[in-house]
């Protein structure tokens, strides 16, 4: 691969073959499967069979928790179970109305005379009795007897408010509503109605010979006391008018429970609307079918990609990177040229630059409709919420987006099940368009087969077909100056960035003022050291072609040469590391490796890959690395880039620095991330572990860390309220002689002394995950992980099975 892939012509001649998902064959290689769990492929298959990739667009991936796995996921429904106290709730004031109705019913309720000849004349009753008597004037007959009716419909009204009120009876009857579909919410509310009112007009339904419940008598009572007269009674208008009132007052809170209105709306709303041409209802197309395209009015541009998705001709790369090119083409409303292009290439349209249609080789199971990256399952602990338990554990750019710490011993699995599957799904996503990846190897250990990337800077081998441009193309001599200060002694206590970064530009500034370029890393070098050659030649250069500004520059950096706390000799120290011969070809020097500049995935979805040096250059490998995460952060922030930009290290030991913490930071408005590996946090300055843990949104704590490290992350997810109870055994003391006696011989019997329980249950604050449990709680291919979305939703810390 003399290109890495930038100049390769694969996919590009007229209707080109796409590659299927397997690897290709490679005898060197090991056999390997031909596509990860969930990956759709592009076999051979029959014409007009349905695909695996029109069955994998039209899977169902509904809204989930972050960091849950949405391709096929089912949302667990949790089953909701009343209560004990919650019945006993109902049952309780249930029995008590019941029985202080029989009381009321039998006249022996406490006060019952008093109550209600408290509320009427005397005159009406016998005396000390409730006995009616003949009222003289009254047309009514005896007045007492409407009364007594009167009172037993108040005091039944209150009952049923009381027990309405005092029990549980809406949160069961919610409970069981709810479990049911609209249809038969709507019948049951519908039989509970038809039940009550049986029960306050018995005489309406045939065969029923139970007692109507006081209702309609007391308000005839009503009635007549207020009339005091039958004649109401007589008007046939006036009683079916109360009864019309009673039914609706009796049917009314049914119709809420059932949800009539509503389900009523559902029914006759669609039926009505259809009569109107304009609103005519179009059944849902599955998503192999491209409904948006439909919808867009592009049917042509939507059959040719069905038939291709029915006929195996392209895959799950294919469909994503259109479906993005259809997004583009609808905000810029340059849909015309979409379905040209569609037409005339098919899935084959678009393709990425490199000609690439797909990986060589997929170890990790994707999904590219959602974006995620699926990297374990997570346990259904007690702690753990239950929209987690045994689901999925997936990665996306969503939380990527707040960059992602991950700390582990070596040999805990970080590269293996977290930076190669987070490497591999940026990847492919660069491929559709919506992403640039740069991935620093550690020594030794490059991330994924070459094939994979579009560029690769193999510092220190000759054999590399790209160099790496220290400068990043920069042209601001500031800018260059500050990012290779934060490289060079971002890590030192005893020189300041800031000096650093204004000694360096008051070098490059003049140099490329007289050459046009900044200089070589040895020229640098010999700048930084104050060689009077050099320095003079500059100079000199500078005064024949009247640049006063420049040549003040560098007077300024003559007289601050071998002074004390002169930043020159630190950072020419530093150089010294690079200017190596293993690095002579290397950062400029003029080998034959093109030059490669970041900046180049701010502008397109690149895929490029750093491996650093091996071979007792680990100091050099870490100012490499740093290097590149300050050009990293310098790019990203410029203009409006409509894909995403990661970065990876799979080793960031001595990268971390208080500069590129706070430039994490604010990566998340940038629309970038990064992933930072490491063994342990005292890899980091000390000062910088709260900076750091705060700075990122996501963060993993792999199983074998140390109890410092697990301190840590500790204190970063702080505590949670939970519920505990506490028994006490107390021994009892008796007094009365019998009961000491039995407990003797209790005692003697069981050998233990009579005791009691105190239990107490109260709130307490605890760790979400102790340092100790982290350190030995933790099993094997296990991680803990917490996540934060770009939008600010949060997942817990909780604990990850990576071998899933």
């Amino acid at each position: 691969m003399d290109s890495d892939g930038t100049q390769d012509a694969r996919g590009t001649r007229a209707n080109p073959v796409p590659r299927p998902a397997g690897p290709p064959e490679v005898p060197a290689v090991p056999p390997r499967p031909s596509r990860a769990p969930g990956v759709p492929p592009v076999p051979q298959r029959a014409p007009g069979s349905p695909s695996d990739v029109a069955a994998w667009l039209d899977a169902e991936r509904p809204d989930a928790r972050p960091g849950i796995w949405r391709y096929g996921h089912r949302p667990k429904e949790i089953p909701e179970r009343l209560a004990p106290v919650t019945v006993a709730g109902m049952l309780i004031p249930l029995l008590l109305a019941l029985g202080a109705w029989s009381l009321w019913r039998s006249g022996v309720f406490p006060y019952k005379m008093s109550l209600i000849r408290l509320f009427t004349p005397s005159d009406w009753w016998f005396q000390l009795s409730l006995v009616p008597r003949p009222v003289d004037g009254w047309e009514v007959g005896r007045p007492g007897q409407h009364a007594l009716l009167l009172a037993d419909g108040v005091f039944f009204a209150a009952l049923v408010v009381a027990v309405g009120v005092l029990g549980s009876w809406r949160a069961i009857v919610r409970h069981y509503m709810n479990r049911m579909p609209r249809p038969v919410q709507a019948l049951a509310a519908a039989g509970l109605a038809l039940v009550t009112l049986a029960l306050v007009f018995p005489e309406a339904f045939p065969g029923a010979g139970w007692p109507a419940v006081p209702v309609v008598d007391p308000l005839l009572s009503l009635t007549v006391l207020l009339a005091d007269s039958y004649e109401p009674m007589a008007s046939p208008l006036f009683t079916n008018a109360l009864y019309t009132a009673i039914t609706l007052l009796v049917v009314w809170p049914f119709a809420r429970l059932g949800g009539w209105v509503p389900y009523a709306r559902e029914l006759f709303g669609p039926r009505r609307a259809s009569t109107a041409p304009s609103t005519a209802v179009v059944p849902d197309r599955p998503r192999s079918q491209w409904p948006a395209l439909r919808d867009a009015g592009q049917h042509e541009a939507a059959e040719l990609l069905t038939a291709e998705v029915r006929g195996g001709r392209v895959n799950d790369v294919d469909c994503v990177r259109v479906e993005r090119a259809f997004a583009v083409a609808r905000r810029g409303a340059a849909l015309a040229a979409f379905r040209d292009t569609v037409l005339s290439q098919g899935g084959a349209a678009w393709t990425h630059p490199s000609g690439a249609r797909d990986l060589p080789r997929r170890t990790a199971r994707h999904d590219l409709l959602a974006g995620q990256v699926r990297i374990g399952r997570w346990v259904a602990a007690e702690r753990a919420p239950q929209p987690y338990h045994d689901a999925g554990a997936a990665l996306g750019p969503d939380v990527l987006g707040t960059s992602l710490l991950a700390i582990g011993p070596s040999g805990s699995g970080k590269t293996r099940t977290l930076v190669e599957p987070v490497t591999e799904a940026l990847a492919l996503r660069a491929l559709t368009g919506h992403c640039a990846v740069v991935a620093v190897s550690a020594p030794g250990s490059p991330l994924g087969a070459d094939d994979a990337f579009d560029v690769i800077v193999r510092i220190g081998d000759p054999s590399s077909v790209h160099d790496l441009d220290p400068y990043a193309e920069s042209d601001d001599p500031d800018e260059a100056a500050a990012v290779l200060a934060e490289a060079l002694v971002g890590d030192l206590d005893t020189v300041g960035t800031q000096s650093a970064a204004t000694a360096l530009a008051q070098l490059l500034g003049p140099f490329r003022a007289v050459h046009g370029r900044f200089p070589t890393l040895p020229e640098l070098r010999e700048l930084l050291e104050g060689e009077e050659r050099a320095l003079t030649a500059l100079r000199e250069a500078l005064a024949a072609g009247g640049n006063e500004i420049m040549r003040r520059e560098l007077d300024a950096r003559l007289r601050q040469t071998g002074t004390p706390g002169d930043a020159g000799r630190p950072l020419a120290d530093r150089l010294a590391l690079l200017n190596r011969p293993v690095f002579a070809d290397f950062f400029g020097g003029g080998g034959p490796g093109r030059p490669f500049s970041l900046r180049a995935i701010a502008h397109h979805p690149l895929r490029v890959r750093i491996d650093l040096p091996e071979r007792g250059h680990e100091e050099a490998g870490r100012l490499i690395t740093r290097l590149v995460l300050a050009q990293f952060h310098a790019v990203v922030r410029e203009g409006r880039r409509a894909h995403f930009a990661c970065l990876v290290l799979d080793d960031a030991t001595g990268t971390v620095t208080a500069e590129s913490v706070r430039r994490v930071q604010r990566l998340r408005s940038q629309n970038a991330g990064v992933l930072l590996s490491l063994r342990t946090i005292g890899d980091v300055p000390e000062a910088l572990h709260g900076p750091l843990y705060g700075a990122v949104g996501c963060r993993m704590a792999f199983s074998g860390v140390t109890t410092w490290d697990g301190s840590r992350f500790a204190q970063t997810w702080g505590t949670e309220w939970v519920e505990t109870t506490e028994v006490a055994k107390h021994t009892v003391f008796a007094d009365q002689p019998m009961t000491r006696a039995i407990h003797a011989l209790r005692r003697r019997l069981t050998g233990k002394a009579v005791t009691t329980d105190a239990v107490t249950v109260r709130q307490v604050e605890r760790e979400r995950w102790s340092a100790s449990q982290l350190a030995h709680e933790v099993p094997p291919g296990h991680a803990v992980l917490s996540l934060t979305t770009v939008e600010g939703e949060h997942a817990p810390p909780l604990l990850v099975d990576l071998r899933d």
